[in-house]
């Protein structure tokens, strides 16, 4: 798709006009300008309605639902004038576009044709006016780059584990780095063994795929800062011993959500030259059952060096990030730390699936997370990281157990059980992702990869410069 500024109204496109309900006149017989309401007021011009508010997330989701219903349908031209005039409206206008335009048809075998919007034949005008602003240009280059990103971490999302292994993952990151010239290191088995991840290792057991850990690096010229980011990639999680309800099994090829956002994000931060050192790492592997799986009641040891007893099998998710945080923490000595993970269904219990859950004892590490997700609509929600909490993970054979094995606070005992394998860092955050990664959405029938994550990580990282 080719996306283009215009100065007026193009005779051979589809026009959709997005129109705020408290702007419109109200003496239309039918139309009345709330969200998501659809007027064909002839058939070349398609009205939208935006609700009482226009805002960029408004426009982003709404425009983004109505593109993804009719995908099949578009003509291969359609135009859309800015209703504000901001280039933020361009920027979102682009990103609801292409992402409403996703083919969730992956492994059909007589896969209906999209739109031709969609090929390379496709056009979107935006239509601007008499434009002042300078960023526009800009504005359409960062939303058709993140929609790019967004698109091929959500095929990743929504791959099952037979077409994606912790193997998968290192040749995304490798063939990502090669285009858009980052560093990628892979530790295979053998290395992971011979530096101590022991943690990692030890969720592998049960597999026939080997475990690696991926570590991608964007440094640009002149960097000032470093951020590193942690995603847990367990690329299907059976629960192992512990095993999971077979009702919903089949959903935990999503367990790769926080790996799929470190690994895009650090991409779109090369593709955008973002001014900031960004560091990926990502403990990749399955967690399956054989004779050789880690069993509830074993103690194992860990990068950080710290011994575990593994009280959960199916608490795998904390382990592997134990050892990505602790090797990230002193491999590359960042400024800030987040960590991204599917980790508990208690998060779920607690928020749903409208926001992540956040923890953080650094106040304004919270505070421009917290505000980043506002700006993007990928919400969080700050939950307790008081030591209340650090004996619910005391262990009587061991430094440390992985689980409490109590129905209440278990995503937050989980991050208690993170902290320490962050070697105390003073700007470290772990974002629980379990219900905002994966799930039910206007865009697509069933549950599905978001993207989550991504978007709202590149806004943090801009609002650092």
């Amino acid at each position: 798709m080719k996306i283009r500024l215009a100065e007026g109204l193009q005779e051979n496109s589809l026009q959709i006009k997005l129109i705020a309900q408290n702007s419109f006149d109200g003496n239309h017989p039918v139309f009345k300008g709330k969200n998501g309401e659809v007027w064909w007021e002839s058939p070349k011009e398609l009205w939208l309605g935006l609700g009482e508010e226009i805002t960029e997330n408004t426009i982003y989701k709404t425009l983004r639902k109505l593109i993804h219903q009719r995908k099949y349908e578009w003509p291969a031209e359609i135009q859309i004038e800015l209703p504000q005039g901001s280039s933020a409206d361009v920027e979102h206008i682009v990103l609801a576009v292409m992402l409403g335009g996703y083919d969730t048809q992956l492994y059909k075998t007589e896969r209906k044709s999209l739109s031709p919007l969609f090929s390379e034949k496709g056009l979107l005008h935006l239509i601007a006016g008499n434009r002042q602003d300078t960023d526009y240009e800009m504005a359409i280059r960062n939303g058709k780059e993140t929609a790019e990103v967004l698109l091929r971490i959500m095929d990743l999302l929504n791959a099952p584990s037979n077409k994606k292994d912790p193997g998968t993952l290192a040749k995304w990151a490798l063939d990502s780095a090669e285009l858009y010239q980052y560093q990628v290191k892979i530790l295979d088995q053998t290395e992971l063994s011979h530096y101590g991840f022991s943690a990692l290792l030890a969720v592998n057991q049960g597999s026939n795929k080997d475990a690696a850990l991926i570590v991608t690096q964007y440094a640009p010229a002149n960097w000032t800062k470093t951020v590193a980011l942690v995603g847990k990639g367990v690329t299907f999680d059976t629960g192992g011993i512990s095993i999971k309800p077979s009702n919903n099994m089949h959903l935990m090829k999503s367990d790769m959500a926080g790996a799929a956002a470190v690994l895009g994000t650090v991409e779109l931060a090369a593709r955008l030259k973002l001014p900031i050192r960004v560091i990926g790492v990502v403990p990749a592997t399955e967690n399956s059952v054989d004779g050789n799986a880690l069993k509830p009641g074993d103690v194992i040891n860990s990068y950080a060096g710290k011994t575990i007893e593994v009280i959960d099998t199916d608490a795998e998710g904390r382990l592997i990030l134990a050892d990505g945080l602790s090797y990230a923490v002193r491999e590359f000595k960042p400024d800030i730390i987040i960590d991204l993970a599917t980790l508990t269904g208690s998060i779920i219990q607690t928020l749903g699936y409208h926001a992540a859950g956040l923890f953080t004892a650094n106040d304004q590490l919270a505070e421009q997370l917290l505000k980043a997700g506002e700006i993007v609509s990928e919400r969080l929600w700050r939950l307790p990281m008081w030591d209340d909490y650090k004996d619910e993970i005391d262990s009587e054979i061991a430094d440390v157990k992985n689980f409490h094995g109590k129905p209440m606070a278990g995503a937050i005992v989980a991050a208690k059980f993170l902290e320490v394998f962050t070697e105390k860092h003073p700007a470290w955050a772990h974002l629980d992702i379990a219900g905002t990664a994966f799930n039910e959405s206007e865009f697509a029938p069933g549950k599905m990869g978001t993207g989550y994550g991504v978007r709202l990580l590149r806004r943090f990282l801009e609002n650092l410069v």
